[in-house]
């Protein structure tokens, strides 16, 4: 919380991973905006959705943290894969 309300607090832990940045280097922002998945009814997807489809398997929601549960996520869709034919193919 400190790094959000002190600039250089901020910029200190940036030097870490680059540093040759500088205060001056940072310029104040908006927030960010996120995309997420809606319902039929309006209401927003709050979990990850999965939608296997005839040839694909389609990741329409992977809200945060998706990039700590991406393993879980890969063991889903490599689950909802068919097994291969006799000839190599789906």
């Amino acid at each position: 919380m400190h790094r959000s309300f002190s600039k250089m607090a901020f910029v200190r832990s940036l030097q870490k991973l680059i540093p040759e940045i500088r205060e001056e280097d940072l310029v104040p922002g908006g927030a960010g905006v996120r995309a997420q998945a809606l319902r039929p009814d309006g209401g927003l997807v709050d979990d990850f959705l999965i939608v296997p489809g005839p040839s694909a398997i389609h990741v329409c929601n992977a809200p945060s943290p998706a990039a700590t549960a991406s393993l879980e996520i890969a063991r889903v869709i490599a689950g909802n894969i068919p097994e291969f034919s006799a000839v190599g193919a789906f």
